[in-house]
């Protein structure tokens, strides 16, 4: 228990520019407040949002900027008013580490719709210093957006559960789609398309993978348990599983067009957009108007969703299909994942790689 009595100074890796070239970066953190928690950084996924942010994709980076927001970690120290946890915990942080704590999204613990979220990067904490992620040696969060991973869970299975596990497991809980018998789509099949296919499947839904080529059919129904695969330039199949899923979970982080998927979806059926996408989709009224189909999106999840997902995942024996690799590969690592050459997530070893310096 306790506080440190001055900021500490760590190194991670930060983008300076929209290169997004990865580079040695020494920062302090803040003093352990009453409600922090200390963290040493065991391990870090890598996400395509990682991408986005650090090439200034959506316009919004302020460098320097050490991305990571699949976090796990053990517990070094914890404020006064901790009570959550304790020295030696293994623990996640994900995408959020900040709201406002009064609004209507945060009293109806969905705090990951306030308006006035703090990201875990890329952003400014209430103390008015940047926000810094996972792929440093430290970090200092409120206990609020720390969750502990369940016993027996690797470290490197737990941190994609983080963002990619709670991204799909959040809308599909959120709109009902938990029960047994349903049919699904995914859209996609890459970090997050892959855990879609695996928590769909321990909640009992016949899954269908949608993909533009047939090059990782055998991995989505040999590897992953898919029952059906799709080519969605296979017209013929196309058109015979029209009006056939319950919904689609839309995992693609480009621009698409909208009404193939659409003509897929039963009376009702939801499509569901995962993907950060800076430019507009489309699509014409009377694919949604005459199915009375909704066209949604959802954003991560809650931290109250993800203490239920990994504990589902536990239950379930879920786990991600990984690559580890050391922090001297991650730019290769961004590289490789900017061409989909990855199956399906990698998983950064923080605390097993060689220290950093500037």
């Amino acid at each position: 228990m306790g506080s440190i009595e001055k900021e500490r100074s760590i190194v991670g890796l930060a983008a300076t520019d929209p290169s997004g070239h990865l580079s040695p970066y020494t920062f302090t953190l803040r003093n352990t407040g009453p409600e922090d928690v200390l963290i040493k950084v065991m391990c870090c996924g890598i996400c395509h949002t990682d991408i986005h942010q650090v090439k200034n994709d959506l316009g919004m980076s302020r460098y320097p900027m050490v991305p990571g927001h699949e976090v796990v970690g053990e517990v070094v120290e914890v404020g006064s008013d901790v009570s959550k946890f304790r020295a030696g915990d293994v623990v996640g942080v994900g995408c959020l580490v900040g709201c406002c704590r009064s609004c209507r999204a945060c009293d109806s613990d969905i705090e990951q719709y306030c308006n006035k979220k703090i990201w875990s990067y890329n952003d400014v904490y209430t103390d008015g210093k940047p926000t810094q992620g996972g792929f440093a040696e430290s970090m200092v969060v409120d206990q609020k957006f720390v969750v502990k991973i369940p016993a027996g869970m690797s470290p490197e299975q737990a941190a994609p559960l983080l963002c990619a596990g709670i991204t799909v497991y959040s809308p599909l809980n959120h709109f009902g789609l938990k029960q047994s018998g349903l049919r699904g789509g995914i859209l996609g099949l890459g970090g997050v398309g892959h855990m879609g296919v695996k928590v769909a499947k321990a909640m009992g839904h016949h899954v269908t993978v949608i993909s533009s080529s047939d090059k990782k059919k055998v991995e989505a129904l040999d590897h992953l348990g898919a029952d059906d695969y799709l080519v969605s330039s296979d017209g013929e199949k196309m058109q015979k599983l029209a009006d056939s899923l319950d919904y689609i979970i839309d995992t693609v982080p480009v621009n698409h067009p909208l009404e193939p998927y659409l003509s897929l979806l039963k009376v009702d059926g939801k499509l569901i957009i995962m993907g950060v996408i800076n430019t507009p989709l489309q699509f014409i009224s009377p694919m949604v108007m005459l199915g009375r189909k909704v066209i949604t999106g959802s954003f991560i999840g809650s931290m109250k969703e993800t203490e239920e997902m990994l504990e589902f995942c536990k239950e379930k024996e879920l786990s991600s299909m990984i690559e580890v690799v050391n922090m001297d590969y991650v730019n290769t690592a961004f590289e490789r994942l900017e061409k989909n050459d990855v199956r399906y997530r990698f998983v950064v070893d923080v605390a097993g790689s060689k220290p950093l310096q500037q």
